[in-house]
C-alpha cells in the first residue's frame, strides 16, 4: 500500500483494532466480574433459604 495517504488510512485502522480489541477485553472482564458477583449473591440467597 503506498501512496500519499497510506499512513493516515493505516493509522486510522490500527486505531480502530485497538478500540475494538481494548471493548472485547473490557467486556470479558466486566462479564467474570459480574459472574463472580452473581455467584456470590446467590450463594447468600440459597444460605439464606437453609436458615428458615
Amino acid at each position: 500500500m503506498t501512496g500519499p495517504h497510506a499512513a493516515f488510512i493505516l493509522t486510522a485502522y490500527a486505531i480502530g483494532v485497538s478500540v475494538i480489541g481494548g471493548l472485547i477485553v473490557w467486556t470479558i472482564a466486566d462479564w467474570r466480574a459480574q459472574s463472580k458477583a452473581l455467584a456470590q449473591l446467590e450463594s447468600r440467597s440459597s444460605r439464606r433459604g437453609q436458615d428458615r
